[in-house]
């Protein structure tokens, strides 16, 4: 048995068996219809995953609790506007609770306090409502555009603490005569990525972080949702209409700008715009020493507040103006480390190694600097699975990152990734559950989730956060295409056929930019695998591996996909060479994922297995141990 942190949904059918005695069959069938049009694709969508179903009752368990929320008032909307052909008293209609709790997970099944107090939190929501437990509501406080209303504590059943309830509901929502919403719960902005009007295309990073920093500076306000940065930049370089940005996103507001950096100056436009009627709401220009570029970022998003009417706390506006480092050059070196880091490239070791030289850059300028210690860690982390590297796997980054904030939610990340490839399960659990919270619409943080659920053959949890990471970057051929091979370990043929084509399409956009994208080539050959085009899939092997025989990815990539299309021999000849120098991240992967399985009793994978832990372990003793 495993313990965990997660968030649980309960949803019940109000009034049940009374619809049940007055039309037994009417009612299973359109209690079947609802399930299939709109309670299971919303959990999908949402990556929830439901564990248990009671007849007209379901438990859903989530990894975070903004898309449990989000989850359950987006049924109960749907729900409401279904069958208007019926009376109100025969429509089916849910009770939701929502809570964040301590789960014990025994096989698919999962039970404890968190569960049960899910189940009491549904039972006091009111019918077509949500109810949430207050470290819930707590948690999307801000995050959400929803509304709450206090329903006192509550004593329940088998749980000895009382239990503080409230109710949630989206803010635009009507409200009964007489009763007022509180304006600020209805604002949400999305921030598109501002445009690099620089001239210069090397400058692209910085138009970017100032887009993201703003970003982070809007979500420090707790009366605001702002859209999350990956959600955000799948707009990035698309003439794309802001009206319909903002009923796609279904956020009241957008802010849309430029930036222009030239020598010693930089010069920001910024607008905001009504995304109902399109209209300008404020618009400012900016012309400023480029030293000035911290206290300029401050005064574009407190101008910002100021146009929505929004009245910043006083820890909110303490908040707005950390930057977690006054260095303007440790501040443009992290920047071009983290644009750096999120190009598609993935699997490329210079790539990687380029983003620690500039991270430590800039902690060399600036020791304090957390989120350049984060994302050195993160980079390291990818060092050591994809080339054993020759520190210790972003450990001490990590921890310098955690020591200086413990709220970086890719700092645990990072930890997670190296005690992964340590084999370190139960560690990197908890270190993802709490980056999982901190960070719950973070790519990095999913993406670090679905590897370790994967390397746990969990796979139903690894389809889970996949989907969640797919979802966020629509270039993403990395999460589709492990999505794969989840799809093939637990069965479904169909998802994993659908799955390929996916990975095809981006992957295909990709290489026409980037025909050397060796990570884009890898998961092609996976996915002609999968699709039964094994010629095209060897096609594919040939031309990388003479673009880049040395990538360690692309090689397990090929050899994963060739064992799925039984070439049994080919991916033996690959993957013998690739053993003899493979990191630890390499072997650990190759002992557990389940693309291997038709050859993992074969006596040259184990003869080659055997040898590779056999140096590693040679290694190892002869390294002196990472820090405590």
């Amino acid at each position: 048995m495993q313990r965990k942190l997660t968030a649980i949904l309960s949803a019940d059918v109000v009034g049940y068996s009374g619809l049940m005695e007055a039309d037994e069959s009417g009612t299973l069938e359109r209690l079947k219809a609802n399930r299939s049009a709109i309670f299971d694709p919303n959990v999908a969508a949402h990556g929830g995953r439901v564990f248990k179903l009671m007849g007209d009752g379901a438990l859903v368990e989530f990894p975070s609790v903004v898309a449990a929320v989000n989850c359950a008032l987006a049924i109960q909307e749907a729900t409401a506007n279904a069958e208007p052909e019926l009376s109100e008293a025969k429509r089916i209609r849910y009770r939701i609770g929502v809570n964040l709790g301590d789960i014990i997970i025994d096989g698919d099944d999962i039970y404890g306090d968190g569960v049960n107090i899910a189940s009491r939190l549904q039972m006091l929501a009111p019918a077509g409502g949500v109810a949430l437990s207050r470290t819930v509501r707590d948690n999307v406080q801000g995050k959400l555009p929803c509304e709450f209303e206090d329903l006192g504590e509550h004593t329940v059943k088998n749980i000895e603490t009382p239990v503080h309830v409230f109710s949630v509901h989206a803010a635009a929502r009507k409200e009964p005569e007489g009763r007022k919403p509180d304006p600020r719960r209805r604002l949400s902005i999305c921030v598109l990525p501002f445009a690099n009007m620089s001239g210069d295309i090397e400058q692209e990073y910085f138009s970017d972080g100032i887009s993201e920093d703003i970003i982070t500076d809007l979500s420090k306000v707790s009366a605001l949702f702002v859209s999350a940065r990956n959600t955000a930049f799948q707009f990035k370089g698309k003439n794309a209409d802001v009206v319909d940005v903002a009923r796609q996103l279904q956020v009241s507001h957008i802010l849309e700008g430029s930036v222009r950096k030239a020598g010693g100056r930089v010069r920001i436009n910024a607008q905001l715009i009504d995304g109902n009627s399109g209209r300008l709401t404020w618009a400012e220009r900016y012309d400023r020493d480029l030293n000035d570029i911290f206290a300029l970022q401050d005064e574009i998003s407190q101008a910002i507040v100021a146009a929505l009417k929004l009245k910043l706390l006083p820890e909110e506006k303490e908040a707005i103006t950390q930057r977690g480092t006054s260095n303007l050059e440790a501040y443009n070196l992290y920047l071009m480390a983290r644009q750096y880091y999120a190009s598609s490239n993935y699997g490329n070791v210079q790539r990687y190694e380029a983003v620690v030289r500039m991270s430590r850059g800039a902690t060399d300028i600036d020791p304090n600097y957390a989120a350049a210690w984060a994302l050195m860690a993160s980079a390291q982390a990818y060092l050591r699975l994809f080339s054993g590297g020759t520190g210790d796997g972003g450990m001490a980054a990590a921890q310098k990152a955690l020591a200086l904030d413990d709220t970086l939610a890719d700092a645990h990340a990072a930890k997670a990734r190296f005690l992964m490839t340590t084999g370190a399960y139960a560690e990197a659990l908890s270190e993802i559950e709490t980056a999982i919270r901190l960070g719950p619409e973070s790519y990095d943080v999913n993406r670090a989730a679905a590897s370790l659920s994967y390397l746990q053959r969990r796979h139903k949890d690894a389809i889970r956060y996949f989907e969640t990471a797919a979802a966020m970057v629509e270039t993403d051929f990395y999460a589709v295409g492990n999505l794969i091979s989840c799809y093939l370990a637990v069965g479904d043929t169909e998802s994993a056929r659908r799955a390929a084509q996916r990975t095809l399409a981006i992957t295909e956009k990709i290489l026409a930019q980037e025909a050397d994208n060796v990570a884009a080539m890898g998961s092609t050959v996976l996915a002609f695998a999968v699709l039964g085009e094994v010629a095209r899939a060897k096609a594919w092997i040939r031309r990388a591996t003479l673009l880049d025989p040395n990538n360690m990815m692309m090689v397990w990539l090929f050899a994963r996909a060739l064992a799925v299309a039984r070439e049994f021999d080919a991916a033996l000849d690959l993957l013998g060479p690739a053993f003899e120098k493979a990191p630890i991240g390499f072997v650990t992967v190759a002992k557990i994922t389940s693309d291997l399985d038709p050859i993992r009793e074969h006596p040259r994978f184990k003869a080659m297995l055997a040898a590779a832990e056999a140096r590693l372990a040679a290694q190892a003793a002869a390294l002196p141990l990472p820090p405590p």
